[in-house]
């Protein structure tokens, strides 16, 4: 794997590295609209990782308060060339530690049903078998407590 740097985007032309990854990766792969895939959560307040190669981005995840430890988590991309790198696991170790520094203790995630394993080799577990459409996407709602 190539030398990845981790990047916590918080203004506005780090956020832009989190959306180019976004728009390739979910608008130009999966045809998901640009109004779908940006909802009222990319804003000031949502916290953006963005994973790059030589200053590129690669990779990224976002994260948003919705109690008082609490926090949803979401939005995690991949570039197709960049898959099977271990990138997605980097991002949401990376997207943990900085939750933590946050103080919140509990991550809720809609994962897409060929994810779940992904997910739970991180710690997750589903709330339920209950399927959720979230976008064009088949998904289970799961949770970690973070110790």
């Amino acid at each position: 794997m190539n030398n990845i740097e981790v990047m916590r985007a918080e203004q506005e032309w780090q956020r832009a590295g989190a959306y180019s990854v976004r728009i390739q990766g979910m608008n130009r792969q999966h045809n998901i609209s640009l109004r779908e895939e940006f909802d009222e959560h990319d804003c000031d307040g949502t916290k953006y990782i963005v994973l790059l190669d030589e200053g590129y981005p690669v990779a990224t995840c976002r994260f948003y308060q919705t109690g008082e430890k609490h926090v949803v988590l979401g939005r995690v991309v991949v570039l197709p060339e960049y898959r099977g790198e271990k990138l997605g696991t980097m991002l949401i170790q990376e997207a943990e530690k900085w939750i933590r520094e946050c103080g919140f203790n509990e991550i809720e995630a809609d994962s897409r049903i060929v994810a779940t394993g992904f997910y739970e080799k991180l710690g997750f577990k589903a709330n339920n078998s209950s399927v959720i459409k979230s976008g064009n996407f088949d998904c289970i709602k799961m949770t970690k407590q973070l110790l």
